[in-house]
């Protein structure tokens, strides 16, 4: 037997079975990765097709990715199919359906989820949910579907109530007390901003608990979300709150929010979603930078307020948002490029970076993180 053969029969071959992809896809997602991380969670699948749990992560990566409908699927099968006890899935089914606006069906999921599992691992989330949706536990405060649509006979009342005569109001008037839980929901943006305002100003305990559930809502508007979060902290909670953050409920620090005074502005929200949806449609980001480009905008606002941006074309500033994000990450786009992308001029974009920039110190931080990461390695080749 020659050389050759003798050192090909001394290899060691290396199996790469369901757990090595199950690692390696589970790595990909937390580094956000996420296509990585889907073909990796896929493989899992094949080769172990009756682990629940690998469908499971696959669903979960899914519905990260925005793919509800086919993370729905996975759910039904795992359900249906391998494990009727996995009745989380229930409960994500139910989330996905109301990120997908179909509420009807939402509910139904929620409802099954308590039924089958009522000390379930997400009841209590289950049960404010429906809170929200419905008045589900208050049956003595039922209406008909016509009864409650009641925003328009309320706008008057709202519009031109002080927050001093809404305690009043608030002691001597139930169904006004009710309107106002259930508008927070139901009704308009107007009529939601107005309420938030009345309940920040109010001082009341029960206004300031409907609020608390408001921003846990996963189907409520961001904007209205931010502004109902800054109202708590202008009512005086120094610590954490929960909010819906990110897919799942979480804590959140006031310290974190803008300052006293500051509300979230439907134009610096048309600036955060003007750069998320054309990065959407890019594939050289992944899910981290969709997080980053979010709490690059926040830290902005935060660091020059009171003196905040006059906004008056928002491709402007989400360009220059963009390419703040691009230049701290080092990717190779240039102004031109990110000019072109949005339908601005170069100069303009060139502005909106240069402000940021300033504000926030952006390219001292992220070249202070490269320092940081090869120090890292060199410190690892001399632990070796």
């Amino acid at each position: 037997m020659g050389s050759k053969e003798k050192r090909e029969n001394k290899v060691i071959q290396f199996q790469r079975d369901a757990s090595y992809y199950f690692d390696k896809g589970t790595l990909y997602f937390q580094r956000h990765r996420f296509e990585k991380a889907l073909v990796y969670f896929r493989k899992a699948v094949e080769l172990e097709p009756q682990n629940s749990l690998h469908y499971y992560n696959l669903g979960c990566l899914l519905s990260r990715m925005g793919r509800l409908q086919e993370a729905n699927r996975v759910f039904k099968y795992i359900v249906e199919e391998l494990d009727p006890d996995f009745t989380e899935c229930i409960f994500l089914k139910a989330i996905n359906y109301g990120l997908l606006e179909d509420f009807e069906q939402t509910e139904k999921l929620l409802r099954q989820y308590l039924r089958v599992s009522p000390q379930g691992e997400m009841a209590d989330e289950a049960r404010e949910l429906l809170l929200s949706l419905t008045d589900w536990e208050e049956e003595e405060f039922q209406e008909t579907a016509a009864a409650r649509d009641d925003g328009p006979l309320y706008r008057d009342l709202l519009m031109n109530t002080t927050r001093k005569e809404l305690k009043t109001l608030w002691d001597e008037d139930e169904g006004l007390r009710q309107a106002l839980y259930r508008g927070l929901f139901q009704w308009d943006d107007e009529l939601k901003e107005r309420i938030i305002s009345l309940f920040a100003g109010s001082g009341l305990e029960e206004g300031e608990g409907a609020l608390r559930e408001f921003v846990k809502n996963p189907w409520i508007k961001e904007r209205l979300r931010q502004v109902a979060l800054l109202a708590l902290k202008n009512m005086g909670n120094t610590g954490g709150l929960q909010a819906f953050q990110d897919g799942k409920i979480k804590e959140v620090k006031s310290r974190d929010l803008p300052p006293e005074s500051s509300l979230w502005r439907s134009e610096w929200q048309r600036v955060l979603e003007c750069a998320l949806k054309r990065m959407s449609r890019c594939r050289e980001y992944d899910g981290g930078f969709f997080d980053d480009i979010r709490a690059m905008w926040l830290d902005y606002i935060n660091t020059v307020y009171p003196r905040v941006p006059r906004i008056q074309k928002v491709q402007t500033w989400a360009a220059g948002l963009e390419y703040c994000l691009a230049r701290f990450h080092f990717l190779d786009i240039t102004q031109r490029e990110m000019a072109e992308r949005y339908g601005v001029s170069v100069s303009s974009v060139a502005a909106k970076y240069k402000e940021i920039n300033e504000a926030l110190s952006l390219e001292k931080k992220a070249y202070q993180n490269v320092v940081s990461y090869l120090s890292s390695l060199e410190e690892g080749k001399e632990g070796r």
